[in-house]
């Protein structure tokens, strides 16, 4: 060996290009937090240009690396204000579909909070059709999102098994959706949510997240709507215990998800009881397909 096969530099290229072609399961992606930079940062400038924002202050919120809990939501508020028409949702949606299949992401679970805005036209359920358009305009890769469909076999977990198109195989993503319920929302909101993920069962809808910023609403004002979406046999993931909250990180584990985000900020004693439930922490075994 000479010494150029023992260079750190070359051995972390080589690792970082087999890590980045071996296949990825992505269980907790949120859409909005997973646009393009350089997409926001050209919404951004529209919305300047049109007088709506003023693009010098929002550039370094975009742009910042290294973001407090209270940053991550003043850029969430942002996206949310760059991403108000049918139109971005659906670009948004194929860009966040295609750069997880360039990572190599095979199995993708994607949510989002459906959206109103009566100034564009926009409901819950047209929201979420523009998702599904950008689903559909996906082209450097095939995208499966519908759970079933009469005339495609099956895997055991409901997931089509043959990939291949004309007779040769081609890249597949497999993208399942979450509908996420804000906690900003109210119970009629949040109940709206969960009917409009029923509706949309066989178009890959497969469950319900709950999240927003956690210093934000009370547990009980989604529980209704939670119970609700669990008797209908929807899945649940709940973002637990992003900051100091010991009350509502164990009536959040008493109500027994499928799954939570994040866990941060657990005591011994609920780690304890999320073990004895055996509930997943996001990045654990997919629980929703």
């Amino acid at each position: 060996m000479n010494a150029a096969e023992h260079s750190p530099r070359r051995n972390t290229v080589a690792d970082m290009e087999e890590l980045v072609s071996m296949p990825k399961v992505e269980l907790h992606a949120h859409l909005n937090g997973s646009v393009r930079d350089s997409t926001l940062l050209e919404l951004a400038r529209v919305l300047g240009d049109e007088g709506i924002i003023v693009f010098s202050d929002v550039e370094h919120v975009i742009m910042k690396d290294d973001r407090s809990l209270h940053e991550v939501f003043k850029l969430f508020d942002l996206i949310h204000i760059l991403t108000t028409d049918h139109k971005t949702v659906t670009r948004i949606t194929k860009e966040v579909v295609e750069d997880f299949a360039y990572e190599n992401v095979v199995y993708l679970e994607l949510r989002t909070t459906p959206k109103k805005n009566d100034s564009k036209g926009m409901s819950k359920r047209s929201y979420m059709e523009a998702v599904m358009e950008g689903l559909r305009a996906v082209t450097v890769v095939d995208v499966d999102f519908a759970l079933q469909t009469s005339d495609t076999r099956t895997s055991m977990k409901g997931l089509p098994i043959n990939d291949t198109c004309h007779g040769a195989r081609r890249k597949k993503i497999y993208v399942r959706l979450l509908l996420s319920i804000d906690r900003r929302e109210t119970t009629e909101a949040a109940m709206e949510t969960v009917k409009l993920a029923l509706e949309m069962r066989d178009l890959g809808v497969v469950g319900i997240d709950l999240s927003g910023n956690p210093i934000v609403g009370e547990w009980n004002t989604f529980l209704p709507a939670l119970k609700f979406a669990q008797e209908q046999g929807l899945c649940i993931t709940l973002h637990c215990g992003e900051v100091p909250n010991h009350q509502e990180i164990q009536m959040m584990l008493d109500f027994l998800p499928k799954r939570i985000g994040h866990a941060c900020c657990f005591r011994e004693e609920d780690w304890k009881k999320l073990k004895s439930s055996k509930i997943p922490v996001s990045g654990e075994r997919n629980c929703f397909s």
